[in-house]
């Protein structure tokens, strides 16, 4: 069932009442890491597995997410600065106990390379809370992952 959640902004990253930061370190520069978060929204399901499909709508101001397992968000993109950071909230998914998602990806220059770190920052029911808490060493495999291969496509 559709749950419209309540809209955030860019602090919420840093407010929310649950917030999972993961980083890891990419070669690809910047620039390059930010263009495929930002201009190749398709692409993530080659390189994110969770990600089965991914769609930019509304002329690139949101997207269309579906993940393995049946879930689904429709997200707004929230930041998006060339080389640094590129963030977006939830605005409705299936997720049962959601109130408020937003991930940001926040990209530092490091050894000639990236510095990628993903915040995954959420508010919800305290089942949602718990839940997403005890996620925590899977969410963080996941991120690894496709960092790596995300790191990989941009080497070829």
């Amino acid at each position: 069932m559709p749950r419209q959640l309540r809209p955030v902004e860019l602090e919420f990253v840093e407010t929310a009442p649950v917030r999972l930061v993961f980083a890891q370190q990419m070669s690809a520069p910047p620039e390059r890491v930010f263009h495929a978060l930002n201009d190749d929204v398709p692409g993530w399901a080659e390189w994110f597995a969770a990600v089965t499909r991914a769609e930019s709508v509304d002329d690139g101001a949101g997207r269309d997410i579906r993940l393995k397992g049946g879930g689904w968000f429709r997200e707004t993109v929230i930041a998006a600065k060339e080389a640094e950071v590129y963030a977006y909230r939830v605005d409705r998914t299936n997720a049962p106990g959601a109130r408020a998602i937003a991930e940001e990806w926040r990209l530092l220059p490091s050894d000639g390379g990236t510095r990628v770190r993903w915040t995954f920052a959420v508010d919800g029911t305290a089942p949602f809370r718990f839940a997403v808490r005890v996620a925590r060493a899977g969410l963080g495999r996941a991120f690894r992952g496709a960092v790596t291969e995300l790191d990989r496509r941009l080497w070829r």
